[in-house]
């Protein structure tokens, strides 16, 4: 089957299938941004605040410095940073220099951080002061030439000095301090064919690779996504800049663009973050709080003190903020909306939101760094069906088809296959991997996503598994998604993940990795009780053969579960390679 109509209820009547996307490089989204925003606050670090007016200058005198020392079109600058008030002027000042941003985990041992470099070819690095010993480790084996160092000074002032910087190493406020003006040295991009994000893949399940995103990719997956959230459609300002323009009627879309207010966690080098939490953030004219860690706790008390519209992020932050003393008595009601990205939300999960908001619709939505971000959603307007346990239905101008996993043609609706996207935001390709290129993307333009899914009769598609955490138990095939739904649903389970344990009989045994809630329910919790709740509803082969006990589920920065490192302990377990 594929899916590119949908029923009235989860399509908004007043906006089309299909945008028209301003030909207009990353930058404009900026521009536009400035003008339409000015003095109000569109970042908020340890209280520290900067106006869109400011965002713009520091990003044109980040963008003028790279041009003074010849850094522009076809160069790629390497941001080695974790969220931070001087981060949205670095991402808008490469991509107005016409160079190509290339985003990496601040986390990155000197091994991948040098290899990530030098794939992407990278003439400038711009880090983080307390990590630089990783970098100077990394560095001789780079392309780099340049790097420019930032930390937690300049969080409260851009024009304070960092000491102890080494040979070659410059300080960030030089490049913020420098010549403001807009050169327009981003005219002659081409946003067809010039990279805007060279973003590579997370690496939760193998190597990283580099995928190539042009300016008309993040421009189109921008729009797509504000748009879809909003209510909106692309517009050009008087200068010919794109922005959004909302023609929703209110009673449907409760938050208008420019009033907005939410706290971010989610890393800016991961495409969720580039594209919804940054880019999407700056158009709609919305103040990000930024926050440097999850402290469920901190998260709450800032919710309630800078009344958030929304709460949005990876699963694993609703699982702990609904573990936080107290959550059910706090004064949420100025939040209007849930969003959920990175991973599926267990349906227990959402039952569990539900209660706790009943007046906010709750949207979950899908896509890959291979997308630009996202693909699907589900409908943000308020009399719109929502199906818990979907992703909601394709945005627009994509397709999704559910193909068999040894490949042919389309499935009917209900039968499980790998879910496979056609659209504007479907990347160039793997840098410096043909192949790759060649296996993901086929001749009709269908990336093939590795996601294992169900569409059903409406277009909804519903994430069963990745195909490669798919286990096989003698010869059948067990899907762990199915396996986690049902561990959620067990009094006193917090988190849980599900693995094979290779096993010279039946190939793989499911195991269950389990974190108990600090409560009654989770300290009764036995390997025996867990393993008899969830085999009484499966079939033979599907039936859990262990429970583990653990601390914390361990995850990315983008809150996706890294089942390799818990693959991997079994295999130590097991002494299987």
């Amino acid at each position: 089957m594929t899916a590119t109509q949908s029923p009235a209820t989860s399509w908004p009547a007043w906006l089309p299938r299909s945008l028209e996307y301003p030909q207009v490089p990353v930058g404009s989204i900026l521009r536009a941004a400035v003008r339409r925003w000015g003095d109000r606050e569109a970042f908020l670090h340890h209280d520290v605040p900067l106006t869109f007016t400011e965002l713009g200058r520091r990003a044109h005198a980040v963008a003028n410095w790279l041009a003074d020392h010849g850094i522009g079109r076809g160069d790629v600058v390497a941001v080695h940073l974790p969220n931070s008030r001087q981060y949205p002027a670095v991402y808008y000042g490469i991509l107005l220099s016409g160079a190509t941003f290339s985003p990496t985990n601040p986390l990155l041992p000197p091994a991948e951080l040098a290899a990530q470099l030098t794939d992407a070819g990278a003439r400038v690095l711009v880090t983080w002061e307390q990590v630089l010993p990783v970098v100077r480790a990394a560095l001789p084996a780079t392309t780099v030439e340049t790097v420019v160092v930032t930390g937690p000074a300049h969080v409260l002032d851009f024009a304070a000095r960092l000491e102890g910087l080494g040979e070659g190493e410059l300080d960030l406020a030089e490049l913020l301090a420098g010549d403001d003006t807009d050169r327009h040295l981003d005219a002659g991009i081409d946003v067809v064919n010039d990279l805007a994000h060279l973003a590579y893949t997370g690496g939760t399940t193998g190597v990283s690779k580099g995928v190539e995103l042009m300016h008309r990719n993040v421009v189109t997956n921008v729009l797509q996504s504000a748009c879809w959230t909003s209510g909106g459609l692309p517009t050009l300002d008087a200068e010919g800049d794109v922005t959004v323009e909302q023609v929703g009627p209110e009673e449907e879309y409760r938050t208008k663009l420019g009033t907005a207010t939410i706290i971010n966690l989610t890393p800016w080098f991961h495409a969720m973050g580039a594209i919804g939490y940054l880019n999407g953030m700056v158009m709609g004219g919305t103040t990000v709080v930024i926050h440097d860690r999850f402290d469920p706790a901190k998260y709450l008390a800032d919710a309630v003190r800078y009344r958030v519209s929304s709460i949005g992020g990876a699963p694993p932050i609703f699982v702990a903020l609904l573990q936080v003393p107290g959550i059910e008595d706090a004064d949420l009601s100025s939040v209007r909306g849930i969003s959920s990205g990175a991973a599926p939300l267990p349906v227990p999960l959402i039952e569990k939101l539900r209660k706790l908001f009943p007046d906010a619709p709750i949207g979950e939505g899908y896509g890959l760094t291979e997308v630009t971000m996202m693909a699907t959603g589900n409908p943000s307007f308020r009399s719109g069906t929502r199906k818990p346990g979907t992703v909601g239905v394709p945005i627009f101008d994509t397709e999704i088809s559910i193909q068999p996993l040894g490949g042919g043609t389309p499935l009917p609706p209900g039968e499980r296959g790998e879910v496979c996207i056609r659209g504007p935001q479907v990347m160039h390709g793997y840098a410096h991997r043909p192949e790759a290129t060649a296996e993901a993307i086929d001749p009709d333009g269908w990336f093939h996503t590795g996601d294992v899914g169900i569409l059903d009769e409406d277009g909804y598609l519903s994430i069963v598994d990745r195909t490669k955490d798919m286990l096989l138990y003698k010869g059948y095939n067990v899907f762990p998604r199915e396996l986690e739904e049902k561990l959620f649903a067990v009094p006193g389970v917090a988190g849980a993940a599900v693995v094979g344990r290779p096993d010279e009989e039946a190939g793989e045994l499911p195991v269950a990795y389990v974190v108990r809630k600090a409560d009654d329910n989770g300290a009764a919790l036995t390997a025996e009780s867990v393993m008899t709740a969830v085999n009484d509803q499966v079939v033979h082969y599907k039936r859990l053969r262990d429970v583990v006990f653990i601390e914390a589920i361990p995850v990315s920065a983008a809150g996706k579960v890294l089942k390799r490192e818990l693959a991997a302990r079994e295999r130590a377990t097991t002494g299987t390679a």
